[in-house]
C-alpha cells in the first residue's frame, strides 16, 4: 500500500514538473516570437496605428510597399544586396574551405604555429582596420563599386576555422588512397572531399548569408552614392529621415528578414549536422 502510494506521489510529482517545463518553455517562445509577429503586424499597418500599439493586422502593407518604392526604389536595393551577397557567399564558401582544407591536410612543421597566428587576427575588430581598408580601396579606385563590398569579406578566419575543424572527421586514408591511383588535388577536393561535406557546406553558407545579408558597417562607408547602396543602407536612410514611417520600416525589415528565414528552414538540417560534425571534428 505505502509503495502504490509513493508511486503514485511520484507519478504526480513528474506531472507537475512537466506542466511547469511545458509552461516556461511555451512562455519563452512566446517572448521570442512576439518581435517577430508585431513586425508583420506593423508591416500592414500605418505609422499611427504601429506608435498606439495596435496588434491587429491591417491593410496598408501595399500602401506600404508603394511608399518604399517611391522613396528610393526599394527592389533596386534588394538587387544590389543579392548579387553582392551572392558572389562573396560563393568566393567566401570556396577561398575558405580550400584554406581550411590545406591547414588540416597537408602536414607542415610550422603549421599549427601559422594557423595559431592566424587565429589571432580575429581578435582585431573591424574599426581597427576600416580606415586602411577604405585607403587601399580608394587607392585602386573601388569606391562605390559591389566588388569593394565583395572582396574585403572573401577571407574569413572564422569561416576557414570552421572548416578546418569539420574537414578533421574526414578520412585522410580515402585522400591518399586517391592519389595513389593517381588522381589530381583539385579532382579529390571536388570530387571527393565536397560532396561528403555538403552539411558542413550547408552551415557555413548560413553563416556566411547572413554575415553579408545584414552587412551594414563597411557598406556604409564605401557604397556612397543611392543607386549602389544595399537593403541595409536603404532602412538605415528611411529611419533617419525628418518624418519617420513606421509601416515603411517594418515592411523594409520584414522584406530584409524573408530571405534569411527562407534560407535557414531550408537548410536547417544540414546547418545541425554541420555544427555537430565541426564540434566532433
Amino acid at each position: 500500500m505505502k509503495s502504490d502510494i509513493s508511486a503514485r506521489s511520484i507519478i504526480i510529482r513528474k506531472n507537475i514538473a512537466a506542466v511547469f517545463k511545458h509552461a516556461f518553455l511555451l512562455a519563452v517562445s512566446l517572448i521570442s516570437i512576439f518581435p517577430f509577429f508585431w513586425m508583420i503586424i506593423g508591416a500592414t499597418n500605418d505609422s499611427k496605428e504601429i506608435t498606439k500599439g495596435v496588434l491587429i493586422p491591417g491593410t496598408n502593407f501595399l500602401r506600404n510597399l508603394a511608399g518604399l518604392q517611391q522613396t528610393g526604389n526599394i527592389f533596386h536595393s534588394i538587387l544590389n544586396t543579392a548579387i553582392i551577397t551572392f558572389f562573396q557567399v560563393a568566393l567566401a564558401l570556396l577561398i575558405c574551405s580550400m584554406a581550411g582544407y590545406g591547414f588540416d591536410k597537408y602536414p607542415n612543421k610550422i603549421r599549427e604555429r601559422l594557423f595559431s597566428l592566424f587565429l589571432l587576427t580575429m581578435l582585431i575588430p573591424f574599426a581597427a582596420i576600416m580606415i586602411p581598408l577604405f585607403t587601399m580601396m580608394s587607392g585602386i579606385n573601388l569606391i562605390d563599386t559591389k566588388l569593394s563590398v565583395i572582396i574585403v569579406s572573401l577571407s574569413n578566419t572564422f569561416l576557414i576555422f570552421f572548416f578546418r575543424q569539420s574537414f578533421k572527421s574526414f578520412p585522410m586514408e580515402i585522400v591518399e588512397a586517391a592519389r595513389i591511383d593517381g588522381s589530381g588535388e583539385f579532382y579529390i577536393y571536388f570530387r571527393i572531399v565536397v560532396p561528403a561535406m555538403r552539411a558542413t557546406f550547408a552551415a557555413a553558407l548560413i553563416y556566411a548569408f547572413m554575415k553579408e545579408w545584414n552587412n551594414y558597417q563597411w557598406p556604409l562607408l564605401t557604397l556612397q552614392s543611392s543607386s549602389s547602396r544595399t537593403l541595409t543602407l536603404f532602412i538605415s536612410n528611411i529611419s533617419s529621415a525628418y518624418y519617420v514611417d513606421y509601416g515603411q520600416i517594418m515592411a523594409a525589415v520584414l522584406i530584409a528578414t524573408i530571405p534569411t528565414i527562407i534560407i535557414f528552414m531550408t537548410m536547417q538540417k544540414q546547418f545541425v549536422a554541420g555544427i555537430i560534425g565541426s564540434v566532433k571534428g
